[in-house]
């Protein structure tokens, strides 16, 4: 199997680029006005014109000098600690001195005399100047702050994201970006493009498959591109965890997909489901794929056609022994019995007698339970009741393959006919 080369650092790139590109502007926040009784010494008011000079002058080194001379005054009252800290402020923030700028900020935003809007500016301010700085390390808390105190904000969450994943911290990065895509799902708002691309590139760079194929699977859900099938089936087949059991499934689905390309893997698929004794479903893809021209045009066709006749004998086998099957497996307390006897009787066209005999082996506590639903989410599909099926798919879990294997499907049912 060939698949696409994922171009990862133009995704990252690209996200990069859109952050950077929003990330808000440190603008002039609005003060207090002073009390009456507030007024400035002339100890401390004239360095501190001096340093409004120097700054307007963008003299930045004489202006904090000056801010210094002020400071450094001794019996300041509260109101001239205050107006120092804020040229502190302005003056390291427009000379690029994160450092100094966040402890002047801090004054500011702990004073009784700074209002809640104007705190919550300065928290992002502050948060703003240090990713632009570059200084990731300081804006992760700076930014987490400013979430915490004036709740959620998308552009901040995602400059929080990119502090992460900028400092290679590729697992606190998938969190919250993890966090975010949940929370716009569970709001019935679809998460961006970009997003999802970017919790893959996280989860990628963690070599997490699982979550990375998770990730994928939201983006052929919202943004279906023949590229995120192609790592979805890369990613599935990729997971040497899989049980074998799954194997069967995940052949039907790159079949489904187009990706199932080579005869031999035509007849690994069929072989595979005669094993699980549903020679019917085998003969079914076989046919798709004769009727497709996938099987018996190639050099191989003689033995294709060895194997089809041998797929037809057990079908005449297993369906004349169909009822006794069903009968013997009723009485049996494991569960694959009744699931293999029930998903024959579906393929035979008695879709509501298989389908039930396949919820009493669910009911027989399986062996492996989602592969299982997954199994019987299958069957309400080929037995033509797909709205069914989708429901079914939809309650399946657990890692390694089941999961996503019933979410592709899901998307693959649901998927509008062109």
């Amino acid at each position: 199997m060939r698949f696409p080369r994922r171009p990862r650092a133009l995704l990252v790139a690209g996200s990069l680029l859109a952050i950077s590109s929003s990330v808000p502007a440190l603008t002039p926040f609005v003060l207090p006005a002073a009390h009456a009784a507030d007024e400035l010494s002339a100890k401390v008011g004239k360095p501190l014109q001096q340093a409004q000079s120097a700054l307007s002058a963008k003299n930045y080194a004489k202006a904090m000098s000056a801010v210094n001379a002020a400071d450094a005054v001794s019996g300041k009252t509260d109101y001239e600690t205050y107006t120092v800290a804020q040229m502190r402020a302005a003056v390291a923030a427009q000379s690029g001195d994160v450092a100094a700028a966040s402890k002047a900020y801090d004054v500011l935003i702990a004073s009784p005399r700074t209002p809640g809007a104007a705190k919550h500016q300065m928290m992002m301010a502050n948060a703003t100047m240090a990713y632009n700085a570059k200084d990731y390390a300081r804006a992760v808390p700076a930014i987490e702050r400013y979430l915490k105190a004036a709740g959620p904000n998308a552009q901040m969450q995602a400059l929080l994201v990119q502090s992460y994943y900028l400092q290679k911290d590729y697992k606190n990065a998938a969190r919250v970006q993890q966090d975010q895509i949940n929370a716009e799902i569970k709001a019935k708002k679809v998460p961006s493009e970009n997003q999802l691309q970017f919790l893959a590139t996280c989860y990628h760079e963690m070599k997490d498959t699982a979550n990375e194929t998770h990730a994928y699977v939201l983006l052929a859900k919202y943004y279906s591109k023949p590229n995120y099938w192609a790592m979805l089936i890369h990613n599935l087949a990729a997971d040497n965890q899989m049980p074998d059991s799954l194997q069967f499934n995940l052949e039907r689905l790159r079949m489904a997909t187009g990706v199932l390309k080579d005869p031999s893997d035509y007849m690994d698929m069929v072989e595979r489901a005669v094993q699980a004794g549903l020679p019917q479903l085998g003969l079914n893809l076989m046919n798709q794929a004769y009727a497709s021209g996938a099987l018996g045009k190639d050099a191989g066709a003689a033995r294709e056609a060895r194997l089809k006749a041998l797929v037809v004998k057990r079908v005449a086998e297993t369906r004349a022994k169909l009822a006794q099957e069903a009968a013997a497996a009723r009485k049996m307390p494991n569960a694959a019995p009744s699931l293999t006897a029930g998903y024959n009787l579906v393929l035979d066209g008695k879709v509501d007698e298989g389908l039930a005999l396949m919820r009493e082996g669910l009911a027989k506590h399986p062996t492996a339970p989602e592969g299982a639903k997954l199994q019987y989410g299958m069957a309400e599909m080929d037995g033509g009741r797909k709205s069914d099926a989708v429901k079914t798919l939809e309650t399946v879990h657990g890692d390694h393959g089941s999961q996503d294997l019933a979410q592709l499907w899901t998307l693959l049912i649901t998927k509008p006919s062109k």
